[in-house]
């Protein structure tokens, strides 16, 4: 067998799978180079999805950091490609339609080849556009197919997904085994059908390694037809992450398939180079738990990238949960006990939402979902009592089609919450803007910069922009680093529970105010109580009067500044975080009576 399959290294996903940041721009002008080296990689992802937020929140710029990593690969004749959400672009949430066109001219005059195009909930309408906007800016179209394992994902779902996009233009094609439970004779199936169909399209395999059936799941990939995979390198492979390429080029040079040779000297310089990006501050934000595989996820599906960060919102809420518990006089729950009755609602609930693909960021709404219902078990509230904005977005339709039927509860929750189904086309919703975010930059005296690329981040990412203009995002990550620093010099000590944080006293609020209810924190991030970028100038305060619609706070986490809204109206009694603290999901911030 002499048939060739390539390798892709994920170097931005390598980062994304482990922690909060990634390397920055002097970092990867020193390890690019050396991945030309190793010789091995067919294409490189470079960028796209968190990337160009986390330039912004380090207070730099994205745009040159993309230029600059793209143009070593460039020049050696190695492709490019990105990760792009579709409808959402390259942030969490709607983009119009307008600054989604224009992000494929600015990202292909930025050396980026291709565009991995993906909708987290398989829908061709948040798709087949981004195709037609790739082509006009000339960027090759990869269309991907969210897989995941449930009775409504077959093979013949996904063979026929990938007939759509394909007929809509789609010139590659992805299977992005975003959570790694793609079965493997499952995977090899659906390459197959993609093939005898397509036997000239081309198919790039994308699986993380969580659950561990990903070498099986390429292996199956290449006895099918697939002709590239995506790997990583030490020491963030495996994991949470993707399998070591050295392991996946043996496996399948063993095989006799035709498969580069990997120049081991780089692969070590590459190797140390990483570790320094790590050992300098890059570790300070990297996750233990995500260096470690767990077949618990196979059960839940949860994609692995989001591990840590449920680890976090697991803690930050545990003693809330347990102080529910303890007031119905039922037993508390350990951290472990609470992780496996989370995967089992996340199982539970997963059927009835109409089962979504569990990734970003819908494996976010999912997760947040079962996590509330845990925490309203433990009070005795009705399941589903507690379900934010984001995810009744996706369960009403206005971020696309979910691919089953909602529960008929669910159904009945919406209504008699006044709320209204939408079935229209999702990017509808969203209007043209990049005209209103042009003027701003006049006024501001800011310049749009080569082929308009300042303008295009502005738009996509506003707030973060701003933030970067003005040196805050700068000074807040600077902060939030020498706060990391000294953390890890600390000696470790138990962290205190909840009711023991000074400003008020937990269990008194309770006894005192019995009929108050909790706000909790939206993400994992940084309490910035006073922000002048936003709507509001200060905070509330104990005693102060306040409205649904108040926002408490605002939340600085890994995509942006989160709005914290009050939900209740009422008075607050009491609040738990000062400005500039760390706060778990789930945390409470605050008490409204």
């Amino acid at each position: 067998m002499d048939r060739e399959i390539q390798f892709s290294l994920i170097y931005r996903d390598m980062w994304q799978s482990s922690g909060k940041y990634q390397p920055r721009v002097d970092q990867l002008k020193q390890i690019a180079p050396v991945i030309v080296e190793m010789g091995c990689f067919g294409r490189v992802e470079t960028n796209g999805g968190a990337f160009e937020q986390v330039n912004l929140l380090y207070g730099e710029n994205p745009n040159i950091a993309v230029r600059a990593f793209t143009e070593p690969f460039n020049k050696a004749g190695i492709r490019t490609h990105m990760l792009d959400r579709g409808l959402n672009g390259l942030r969490m949430f709607p983009v119009p339609a307008d600054v989604r066109k224009m992000m494929y001219q600015v990202k292909r005059a930025q050396g980026v080849d291709i565009t991995r195009i993906f909708c987290g909930l398989n829908d061709t309408r948040n798709i087949i556009p981004s195709i037609e906007y790739a082509k006009a800016g000339g960027m090759i179209p990869q269309a991907a197919l969210c897989i995941t394992h449930s009775p409504i994902h077959t093979v013949d779902y996904y063979i026929n997904l990938a007939m759509k996009l394909i007929e809509a233009g789609a010139e590659e094609i992805c299977l992005k085994d975003m959570a790694g439970i793609g079965r493997p004779y499952s995977i090899g199936q659906i390459i197959k059908g993609i093939k005898k169909k397509h036997p000239n399209i081309v198919v790039q395999y994308h699986g993380h390694t969580g659950p561990g059936f990903s070498v099986a799941s390429m292996m199956a990939a290449a006895e099918n037809g697939v002709d590239i995979l995506d790997v990583a390198i030490e020491p963030l492979s495996w994991g949470m992450v993707h399998p070591d390429v050295i392991t996946i080029q043996a496996m399948l040079k063993d095989a006799g398939y035709k498969v580069a040779d990997i120049n081991m000297d780089a692969y070590m310089e590459a190797r140390r180079l990483t570790q320094c990006f790590i050992d300098d501050f890059l570790g300070f934000f990297i996750d233990p738990g995500n260096k470690i595989m767990t077949s618990l996820l196979v059960g839940c599906g949860l994609p692995g990238g989001m591990m840590g960060s449920m680890m976090s919102d697991l803690k930050g809420i545990h003693n809330a949960i347990n102080l529910a518990l303890r007031q119905q006089g039922k037993k508390e729950m350990t951290l472990n006990s609470l992780l496996v009755q989370l995967f089992r609602e996340v199982e539970s609930i997963w059927p009835m939402l109409g089962y979504p693909p569990l990734v970003t960021p819908f494996s976010q709404y999912v997760k947040n979902i079962a996590l509330m219902n845990i925490y309203c078990a433990a009070k005795n509230e009705p399941r589903f009592s507690m379900i934010d904005k984001d995810a009744w977005n996706m369960i009403l339709g206005k971020t696309g089609k979910l691919p089953g039927e909602l529960a008929p509860e669910i159904v009945a929750l919406a209504k008699e919450n006044g709320l209204e189904f939408y079935d229209g086309n999702p990017q509808d919703a969203f209007p043209d803007e990049l005209e209103k975010y042009a003027e701003e930059m006049k006024i501001n005296g800011w310049e749009e910069g080569p082929d308009r690329e300042e303008l295009f981040e502005f738009a996509m990412h506003d707030r973060q922009y701003r933030d970067y203009k003005s040196g805050a995002a700068k000074n807040r990550f600077n902060q939030e680093l020498e706060q990391a620093k000294e953390k890890a010099k600390a000696p470790i000590i138990v962290k205190r529970p909840v009711i023991e944080i000074p400003m008020f006293n937990f269990e008194e609020i309770v006894a005192n105010y019995p009929n108050a209810k909790p706000v909790h924190a939206p993400c994992k991030g940084q309490v910035i109580w006073q922000y002048d970028l936003m709507d509001a100038s200060t905070a509330p305060f104990e005693g102060a009067t306040v409205n649904p619609k108040d926002n408490l706070c605002y939340i600085q986490n890994y995509y942006g500044i989160e709005p914290v809204q009050i939900g209740y109206g009422g008075t607050v009694v009491g609040t738990y975080v000062k400005q500039g603290d760390q706060v778990q999901k789930g945390e409470i911030l605050a008490f409204i009576n």
